[in-house]
């Protein structure tokens, strides 16, 4: 296992996050756990969860919680194996003080996350989404506050622009609160959107942790072409949390198929070492059922995608608008 930096913050964690998502459902309790030991038992010591992640059952507003009372259970006897990190923003209930990102809302999720979770301190705390109506400077002065209290360690972003990161780092230079160590976004090779924050987070050394990077199962090869979707697949299971399969996805996924066959890399274990060779990636959340998909994932982490595949992959899969650089573009 080749450990890497998380961000500026020292700690060292594995290429391949283990993502909690679906525990509860469609992963029970008990398979959850089992999936949770045998994945640090190869090597795995990062762990991703949410207060609101309470598998296929989830809908907005909903209590939350289950992922992380489960992962409690799993890590009672495991807590210093892993860099644990879980969320805060996402609306749990329907009154006015159950979601964004105040001090209010912020410290009370954080004591019922430590309370589920069974530990004193979270490595990694992550503000789950962008809350336009609390200014940021409030937002990173309550983390600073749990962070003093000894609750948390570092925090991280999900789903944040760089725009808001750079925010965020003028106020922690300004001495307003913590430095930001990582940036979760989504990100595959069919989902391209944050291209252009990836250097500047690595120059800032803002770990980039993505998830989504097999795009629901789509890049695992596992759909094909008229025929209906795999038993036990989340097209099968949670169809609305998977992309509509149209014949222009099957061209795309059918190429990429064919250049991870030319590659010799299984399709799965090729796109997910395309995404780690990005700049500024660190980490890839990775949900899984079954402790075969960790392992797969694990391998891909090995694997270096032929440096003539990139450009084809760029035409293939082309990253957003670019702005011309006049001086080295003449």
């Amino acid at each position: 296992m080749k450990y890497q930096q998380l961000g500026a913050s020292g700690l060292w964690v594995s290429p391949i996050c283990l993502g909690t998502m679906t525990y509860g459902s469609p992963v029970s309790e008990q398979d959850a756990i089992r999936l949770t030991h045998q994945a640090i038992g190869l090597g795995i010591n990062f762990i991703d969860t949410a207060n609101a992640y309470e598998g296929y059952n989830r809908v907005l507003g909903s209590a939350g919680g289950v992922a992380e009372k489960i992962l409690g259970k799993a890590l009672k006897d495991r807590r210093d194996h892993v860099v644990l990190a879980t969320k805060v923003g996402s609306p749990l209930g329907l009154g006015p003080q159950d979601r964004g990102l105040t001090a209010t809302t912020i410290l009370r999720h954080l004591d019922d996350s430590l309370s589920r979770l069974q530990t004193d301190h979270i490595d990694l705390y992550i503000i789950h989404w962008p809350d336009k109506h609390c200014p940021l400077e409030t937002t990173l002065r309550a983390l600073d506050v749990a962070i003093r209290q000894g609750k948390i360690r570092y925090f991280g972003t999900s789903n944040h622009s760089a725009a808001q990161l750079c925010e965020l780092l003028w106020l922690a230079d300004k001495g307003l609160g913590p430095r930001v160590v990582s940036s979760q976004i989504p990100y595959s090779m069919l989902l391209r959107h944050f291209e252009h924050d990836l250097s500047w987070c690595a120059q800032k050394q803002i770990a980039i942790t993505p998830y989504q990077s097999l795009q629901g199962g789509l890049l695992t090869g596992k759909y094909q072409r008229h025929q209906d979707a795999p038993a036990n697949s989340r097209a099968a299971e949670k169809p609305a949390w998977v992309w509509q399969r149209d014949d222009q996805l099957y061209d795309t996924l059918e190429a990429i198929a064919a250049l991870a066959e030319e590659a010799a890399i299984p399709m799965a274990q090729y796109t997910l070492a395309w995404t780690l060779g990005r700049p500024g990636m660190c980490s890839l959340v990775v949900g899984a059922k079954r402790i075969e998909q960790v392992q797969d994932a694990i391998a891909a982490s090995n694997h270096n995608i032929p440096i003539e595949h990139l450009d084809r992959i760029d035409t293939l899969l082309p990253p957003p608008w670019k702005q011309i650089d006049p001086i080295h573009n003449s």
